[in-house]
């Protein structure tokens, strides 16, 4: 039996409601800071993203929604015209391809540190609980965690503002759609778990008061894109971010349900516990999400070929999206097809690195080829 026929499942297009996508590997979002100190996408960044569009859908790196949401260096943003108007190349890269690519919206919370903060004030959080983690990479260097703060009840809603004006700005740089991250110990996810959650106005306390702040960031967006072009991404498991709370599985399984409501583009889970466990419980999987969350899901971290074929094969998945593997290998999907060896991971120094090393200049197999020949 050929590698194709056995990736049949995994290379077939899919129908993510009314786009096409010619495979079912997706680009997960991953952080690779090449955006400069104004957070303005370039010309490096249209040429990585346009070396991996033989996936059937990107999704981009996390996009700061303000300045306020900021707590990374060199993160590209989507609060200003001019980074609207630089994305509009990255997308022009990628549709020359015919491959779509959704823009994912994000706020870090209290990952994030006063030096990131406009007149450095301290980061927002929903309540004044510090991260417990060594350090925090910024501008200044190597900084220790600060406690955030715990954003007033009436300052809720000019995020959620912040939101819904970030998602009209994708639109017209022109995006196929949005993913809310809502995952790995960002601002969202602070809201929706109880470790991190303590407030005891309308956005606390119970699983819906909880919920609330998504669901506005929700409502919000839908007055811009259609439900069948927006995405949210959860990570259940997840410890990243010092995250992690006792009643994760009925927390998520609950937001799941709620989101179900809208008739999403997709839910998009970070299922796999390569990027950290909790350690609270049974992992939760896609299975248990499937029974609550009807639309297309896509499962996300750790997978490799074999797994997303069975996942994809047993009906928990609709999509796998890949994250490391397509830092080192741009054609991911060719490799898949044809049984080609992947390239070694990326050193984790390039990650971050801020220039083309480790970004751009991975070889694809046929180039390799040429320069063993």
């Amino acid at each position: 039996m050929t590698t194709q026929t056995v990736s049949a499942e995994l290379l077939s297009p899919f129908n993510l409601r009314d786009l096409t996508l010619k495979n079912r590997v997706v680009m997960a979002p991953m952080t690779r800071a090449r955006a400069g100190k104004e957070r303005i996408p370039n010309a490096l960044m249209a040429e990585y993203y346009a070396q991996r569009a033989s996936v059937g859908l990107i999704i981009t790196e996390a996009t700061v929604i303000s300045k306020q949401a900021n707590g990374w260096s060199n993160t590209p943003g989507i609060y200003s015209d001019q980074q609207a108007e630089a994305w509009k190349q990255v997308v022009d890269a990628v549709h020359a391809q015919e491959t779509p690519i959704f823009l994912q919206l994000w706020h870090c919370g209290r990952a994030s540190h006063s030096s990131f903060q406009e007149n450095g004030q301290l980061p927002v959080a929903p309540s004044a609980i510090k991260l417990n983690g060594e350090y925090i990479h910024t501008d200044i260097g190597k900084q220790p965690y600060e406690t955030p703060r715990s954003l007033e009840t009436n300052e809720i809603p000019l995020v959620v503002e912040d939101y819904r004006r970030a998602a009209e700005k994708a639109k017209y740089a022109g995006f196929d759609g949005v993913e809310i991250h809502a995952a790995n110990g960002y601002l969202i996810d602070e809201f929706l778990q109880s470790k991190t959650n303590h407030r005891t106005d309308q956005y606390g306390g119970s699983l819906e008061n909880r919920y609330r702040f998504l669901k506005e960031i929700v409502e919000a967006i839908l007055t811009v894109w259609p439900a069948n072009r927006v995405g949210v991404r959860l990570s259940p498991n997840g410890n990243y971010n010092d995250m992690g709370s006792p009643d994760f599985r009925e927390t998520f399984l609950s937001v799941a349900k709620h989101l179900n409501a809208y008739g999403l583009a997709y839910l998009h889970l970070l299922d796999g516990l390569a990027f950290g466990f909790h350690q609270l419980g049974e992992p939760m999987t896609l299975a248990e999400f499937r029974k609550v969350f009807t639309d297309p899901l896509i499962g996300n971290c750790g997978y490799t070929q074999e797994t997303a074929v069975a996942a994809i094969k047993d009906g928990s998945a609709d999509l796998i999206a890949f994250g490391r593997p397509l830092i080192s290998n741009p054609d991911l999907v060719e490799r898949f097809a044809n049984g080609w060896a992947l390239n070694p991971p990326a050193d984790i120094k390039y990650w971050s690195s801020f220039d083309k090393e480790g970004y751009t200049t991975f070889p694809t197999h046929q180039e390799s080829q040429v320069i063993s020949a």
